[in-house]
């Protein structure tokens, strides 16, 4: 990641709201949260005493950023969309009213079989977003849907509902992506996964980077258009979040994706700022400004994602890490890594393992979550445990020194965290578990042994890393310390520096990874391949190339 570095500081009004909340008030305070919600503008919820504008007067097409589905259940989906007729305005073009927003479910794309309808209200509090969620729906099924606004139709959207939990399921095919930062390229990984046959994708982290963009859409280098001067600052108010998901959203290729599939979202850092743990900053503010900021982050966060109301941030906090499952084949622990993490050891630079970073107390993802990850292995029955969250956790020894440094804000430098949670997959029998993860820009393969120090040790499972969509611009096959971690890291199986992104196969015998690459993304019309695709088998884990 980056190296520390001051953020552009125009948040004068983050923290003149810290004075008047105060440190102590805010950190004990069990109102304190819903304080912070009102110094920035975070309103509670949808106000009710909002004028209403008559949906009729929209005067240009408001679905601008397109639509999308998530988190699938066995009889709903949660619909998202947002109404912004100019997207690239803080208000979106749009008024400071509520509208109302039909919007339907089918079994068929022409709507001849219309199975759910009904209106919702874009609040301008959410900034005209809709979150929907679908109930009563079949389930393990193939569904459409679409939004009308006035005289306005959205595009049409493919989702999907979950199986039965207890329903035998030979199989499913599932999509990994995280790192899009919009400065490095294009998202052509997008247009071919939205053309991918898939039931849903998991989205592990970074779906937006605070960071400028400059006129020319940074590496994009536009010349048939100029992004906003608005954009060419770092994002540190909701303003500046609401606005950056609005940049990213207007991509025609992400678009695609989300409407040709349903995502399941985890955040990492990079929605709210580089390598922030817990209420620690990256930079040298006090932790209540900090927490300001985190608020405004999150706020736009669920805002703009197809959450559900119990995502729904409260002030800084959000609570993200939730289970889904896929019949009897998969439960699916989605971790948050970043909200309850202890500080990153040693400054959160490369460090080799010492006192500070080996702390037992250290933890990477808070006692209540983890509490919550290990009591819902022991009551699995599914036949693959997947945990999708965000930083490498298998270890990544970074050269080939007798001790070698290891990244501390990865796993590594929580390794007391990783070893609990190892010991208690031992603890609850899991025969098939796989970890899947993002954040590093590049495409990895390890298998999680039981001691990374000796590599005939128990493989206990899979580690599959997607690669970046576009951070890192093109990246390379072989980046140049390919040999140095190939040879330090013998559980290493495959290492790939091109963007792109990873499909995994679940079945009942094995489960299949395959790492899709394009060979580049400063420019647009990349063609895509598979890399490489290794399999591990149910019972006898540990991946070989397929």
């Amino acid at each position: 990641m980056p190296p520390r570095r001051e953020p552009a500081r125009h948040p004068a009004t983050f923290r003149a709201a810290a004075r008047r909340i105060g440190r102590r008030r805010f950190l004990t305070t069990g109102a304190a949260a819903m304080a912070l919600a009102f110094a920035v503008d975070l309103p509670r919820t949808g106000v009710a005493a909002a004028a209403e504008m008559n949906a009729a007067r929209i005067d240009s097409d408001p679905f601008t950023l397109g639509i999308a589905s998530g988190d699938p259940q066995p009889g709903s989906v949660v619909l998202w969309t947002r109404l912004a007729p100019a997207p690239y305005q803080p208000d979106g073009g749009l008024p400071a009213e509520r509208i109302d927003v039909d919007w339907e479910v089918a079994r068929d794309p022409a709507f001849a079989t219309v199975v759910s309808r009904g209106t919702a209200t874009a609040h301008p509090e959410f900034h005209h977003s809709v979150h929907v969620e679908v109930a009563g729906l079949d389930p393990d099924r193939v569904h459409y849907y679409r939004f009308r606004a006035g005289t306005w139709l959205s595009e049409t959207g493919r989702t999907r509902t979950a199986p039965e939990q207890g329903a035998v399921v030979p199989s499913v095919r599932f999509a990994l992506t995280a790192c899009q930062a919009y400065q490095d390229g294009y998202f052509t990984a997008y247009r071919h996964l939205a053309e991918d046959d898939v039931a849903f994708v998991l989205h592990l982290g970074d779906y937006i980077y605070e960071y400028a963009v400059d006129a020319v859409g940074g590496a994009r280098n536009y010349t048939d258009r100029t992004v906003p001067s608005l954009y060419d600052r770092e994002a540190a108010s909701l303003e500046d979040y609401r606005l950056r998901y609005a940049l990213y959203k207007s991509d025609p290729d992400l678009r695609a994706a989300h409407a040709a599939h349903p995502f399941v979202v985890a955040f990492d850092d990079h929605e709210t700022e580089n390598n922030y743990a817990g209420s620690i900053p990256e930079n040298s503010v006090p932790p209540e400004e900090f927490l300001l900021r985190r608020a405004a982050a999150y706020r736009a966060y669920w805002e703009n994602q197809p959450l559900r109301t119990a995502q729904q941030s409260v002030g800084p906090d959000l609570q993200l890490y939730r289970r889904l499952h896929w019949g009897q084949l998969a439960q699916f622990d989605v971790l948050d890594t970043r909200q309850y993490r202890s500080d990153q050891a040693y400054g959160d630079v490369a460090h080799i393992p010492g006192p500070e970073s080996t702390d037992p107390a250290r933890t990477m993802t808070g006692a209540t979550q983890e509490r919550w990850l290990l009591d819902g292995w022991r009551s699995s029955r599914a036949v693959w445990n997947v945990v999708p969250q965000q930083v490498t956790f298998a270890q990544r020894k970074l050269d080939l020194n007798p001790v070698a440094k290891v990244s501390m804000d990865a796993w590594d430098g929580y390794p007391a965290a990783r070893r609990r949670i190892l010991d208690g997959a031992k603890a609850a029998g899991l025969g098939n578990l796989m970890v899947l993860s993002g954040d590093v820009h590049v495409g990895y393969a390890f298998d999680l042994k039981d001691d990374f120090d000796a590599p005939s040790s128990r493989t206990l499972g899979t580690e599959i890393v997607a690669t970046s969509i576009t951070s890192g611009k093109d990246g390379s096959q072989r980046p140049g310390n390919w040999d140095t971690y190939m040879s330090a890291n013998p559980h290493l199986k495959f290492y790939d520096g091109r963007r792109g992104y990873a499909t995994v196969q679940l079945g009942l015998s094995r489960a299949r990874a395959d790492f899709k690459t394009v060979p580049y993304v400063t420019r647009p019309g990349a063609a895509i391949s598979t890399a490489a695709s290794f399999v591990t088998e149910v019972g006898r884990q540990g991946l070989t190339p397929a």
